[in-house]
This record gives C-alpha cells, sequence and structure tokens, in this order.
C-alpha cells in the first residue's frame, strides 16, 4: 500500500459455529486488504465449532493461498480464539475483527491512516446495532472497567482493532473470556504504549446467533476483573 506505507498485514477472525457468514466475510476480507497490501493472510481461527466453519474455511484456503484456518479442537472461548490469533499472525501489522459480518472491512484504511499517530488503532462503534440489553451491559461494564483500571477508551470491545505487531511482546495475555479486550488495553496502557481511535460503522447480524452476553460470560468477565485487579493469576492451575 503506497500511501500508507503498509508492508504487510495479517487479517484474522476468531469464529465459532458462523459456517453461514464465514465465507462471505473472508471474500470480503480479501477483497478489501488485496487492494492496500500485497503481502496480507487472512486467517481464521476456528474455536471448536460443531457446525461446518472449519469446512468452509478449509476449502477457501485450497483456493486462495492468503487464506489460512487455525484450529481449536474443543471450544476455549473467545479470549483463547484471540490469543490464538495474535500468536498465528507473522505480518508487520494485526488487525483483528469478528467473523459475524458486522463491519465492513472497506473502513479499514481509516485505521492504517491513523498509524503514524500511534501503534495502536482502535475503532469505536459510531452507532451499535444490538438489541438494547446488551448496549446496557456494554455501557455499565465500560463504566466499571474505567473506574477500576482507568482505561479511558470509547468503545473497549469494539472487534475492529489494528496493531503493529512488535507491541505484542510487551505483553501476556491470560483471559480465555471475553475479558481479553479489556486486557489487553490495560496491560498495553500500563506500558504506556499510545493508542488513538476512531469511529467505525457497526451493522446487524444476519445469520446466527451472539455468543456474548450470557451469563456465564458476564460472570467469568466479572471474576476476570476481580482477578486482575488484584493481581492474580486469570487462570490459575488446578489444586494438585
Amino acid at each position: 500500500m503506497a500511501d500508507n506505507k503498509v508492508a504487510s498485514l495479517s487479517v484474522f477472525f476468531p469464529a465459532f459455529n458462523e459456517q453461514d457468514i464465514i465465507a462471505k466475510t473472508v471474500e470480503n476480507a480479501t477483497r478489501a486488504v488485496s487492494s492496500l497490501v500485497d503481502d496480507y493472510e487472512v486467517i481464521v481461527v476456528d474455536d471448536g465449532s460443531s457446525d461446518k466453519t472449519a469446512a468452509v474455511v478449509e476449502d477457501l484456503a485450497r483456493r486462495d493461498p492468503h487464506v489460512r484456518l487455525v484450529r481449536h479442537e474443543v471450544n476455549r472461548g473467545y479470549g483463547a480464539a484471540l490469543r490464538t490469533g495474535f500468536a498465528s499472525a507473522q505480518k508487520d501489522l494485526v488487525f483483528f475483527s469478528d467473523a459475524d459480518g458486522q463491519f465492513d472491512l472497506q473502513e479499514l484504511p481509516g485505521l492504517l491512516s491513523m498509524l503514524k499517530r500511534a501503534p495502536i488503532v482502535l475503532g469505536y462503534r459510531i452507532r451499535r446495532s444490538d438489541p438494547m440489553y446488551r448496549l446496557f451491559i456494554a455501557k455499565v461494564y465500560n463504566i466499571v472497567v474505567r473506574l477500576v483500571f482507568g482505561l479511558r477508551v470509547r468503545d473497549i470491545d469494539c472487534a475492529f482493532k489494528l496493531f503493529r505487531r512488535d507491541v505484542f511482546p510487551s505483553v501476556e495475555l491470560e483471559s480465555d473470556g471475553a475479558f481479553i479486550s479489556s486486557e489487553l488495553l490495560i496491560k498495553l496502557k500500563r506500558r504506556n504504549i499510545p493508542m488513538v481511535e476512531r469511529g467505525v460503522h457497526h451493522y446487524p447480524r444476519t445469520t446466527g446467533i451472539s455468543k456474548g452476553a450470557t451469563p456465564k460470560v458476564i460472570l467469568r468477565t466479572i471474576r476476570d476483573v476481580i482477578r486482575l485487579r488484584l493481581g492474580r493469576p486469570l487462570n490459575p492451575p488446578p489444586p494438585p
């Protein structure tokens, strides 16, 4: 990409039971990224899907060498899928989004243009297309994280984030659940790594069901907030 001088770019999507949308998501990503940079990869981290998500991506990878599938044999959680995505990415820049098609990767150049200001560019949803109860939960959660950790960003869990890959060796991520985005940004903030934000559009989900904001996810997130605040491991080893 000549304008923003992007050497190479990894794009990855955590996915769990997204067989009806994953092909469209990957194809849209490939189309958007290939117009920006020659050296790129599109990775799907299949988090133990019980449907045909992995098979669909395998078929896409056979036809396009830029596409790669990474699999968890069992469902390990959103945080684990993100950690695998970060570890699997091989290019200079790393971008991730969700596999459900609620973001448009044609907006990625807007994030790339801001890398000259900071090595981390965080998208925030200009108008979030989610049910009212999820908007309420997200608002409360953002306030809690701001008060407990002093993390002042507009939309912690917005799945439209871009990083220079060299920021990752400075943080060790632990969360397997929804707390992963907060954990990542809190630990980067503690290392005084600059971040900037840019608004992006958010569209209604057209297939599948949302896996977030369930009671189990919320309780696990509360546990992780408490553990990180107290300086305890987020995934302590089981007792002997």
